[in-house]
């Protein structure tokens, strides 16, 4: 590696929306919890004690409920869980200006430098999920290491309340033996593909050749190779102007169920609304994005003659555009919804904002 060793922390809160649930009913403590649901409805969120029956995101209530017939279902609080999520973001500013979030539950920060003298990145992640304990009352799992990649990983190594440190010289051990299903960027349908190539673990994929992956899976060879190596160069993005502000979700699933995939979509609308008033932007035109089982993707859009008033009617717009599509002909792998035009909020003379979303 090139210059001085990264020093990086994926922070990933523990079945986020249903713990601030069970924390502002203490009467959910400790049993199985379902955000979302409904008669005909599905999960958007499981707390841990409805995860032990094998019940998660995307799955239609009736299932849910037959693996746990004391599932508690409760109703989506966006507006709660982002409030918790922008207390969180307050804690990370205090460590670094290097932050950057994935979603209202989850973010990577880079700590290289130690602005609180804390003596090391795991000080520093200990100190943050101490914090975000004390102070929210929801726990946090971290992983620490010296890439966006391997950091991500650890965070879910030790979950729920836990934490991972995988130095650079433990770097590549680590992802040997991890299944490639786990990796971040290899969706269900490329594990499936590596699976039947005879690729498991990472270990597998490191025994390939940089030209035999991008023979197999084309510009994500490259990619692949790296990560088996425990390589990831990608710096920490803190958040800048955008031309527009996005999310999206890749499912576990094909989904094609309309009231699943109106679910979903809700869920992004609150990952991407939040992104939108962090950035302090506003914007009039909608638009959604569909990738189907087949890696075809479409693009649905919306411009308004004034800018979106807020989470609400952004949602709805792209429930509209999405229920344009339903029944959909195949399955629906992921789902995307974003904010173009914009205009910075506070200016006096609104601009166009010049730099893309990662």
């Amino acid at each position: 590696m090139n210059g001085p060793v990264r020093k990086i922390i994926h922070i990933d809160m523990d079945a986020f929306y249903a713990s601030v649930e069970q924390r502002d009913n203490p009467e959910l403590k400790g049993k199985p919890v379902a955000v979302g649901g409904g008669h005909r409805g599905v999960v958007a969120a499981a707390s841990y004690e409805a995860r032990r029956f094998g019940i998660r995101s995307a799955m239609p209530s009736v299932t849910a409920k037959r693996r746990c017939p004391d599932l508690v279902f409760v109703k989506p609080r966006f507006d709660a869980y982002k409030e918790v999520s922008n207390q969180i973001r307050a804690i990370f500013a205090e460590y670094t200006d290097l932050i950057e979030p994935l979603s209202l539950d989850e973010a990577y920060l880079d700590v290289t430098e130690d602005r609180r003298g804390l003596g090391s990145a795991r000080a520093i992640a200990e100190d943050i999920r101490r914090r975000i304990a004390s102070e929210t009352g929801v726990t946090a799992s971290a992983g620490v290491s010296y890439c966006k990649f391997i950091a991500k990983l650890a965070s879910d190594q030790n979950k729920p309340d836990g934490l991972c440190v995988i130095p650079p010289e433990r770097g590549p051990a680590f992802v040997a033996v991890l299944p490639v299903s786990r990796f971040h960027g290899v969706g269900p349908v490329t594990a499936a593909k590596m699976l039947r190539l005879g690729i498991h673990t990472g270990a597998d994929l490191a025994a390939w050749s940089r030209e035999e992956l991008e023979a197999h899976f084309g510009s994500s060879g490259e990619w692949y190779w790296k990560i088996a190596r425990g390589i990831d160069e990608r710096p920490v993005r803190a958040d800048r102007p955008y031309k527009s502000v996005s999310a999206e979700r890749t499912f576990d699933v094909d989904l094609t169920d309309g009231q699943a995939l109106a679910v979903e979509l809700e869920r992004v609308a609150g990952y991407a609304w939040a992104r939108v008033e962090r950035a302090a932007v506003s914007g009039r035109t909608v638009t959604l994005k569909v990738k189907f089982a087949d890696f075809t993707i479409i693009t649905r859009s919306k411009s308004l003659p004034a800018p979106v008033g807020g989470q609400g009617e952004f949602a709805a717009i792209g429930q509209s555009l999405l229920a344009a599509l339903i029944p959909v002909p195949k399955g629906i792998r992921l789902l995307g919804l974003g904010l173009h035009n914009l205009i910075e909020v506070n200016n006096q003379e609104p601009v166009q904002l010049g730099l893309a979303i990662l």
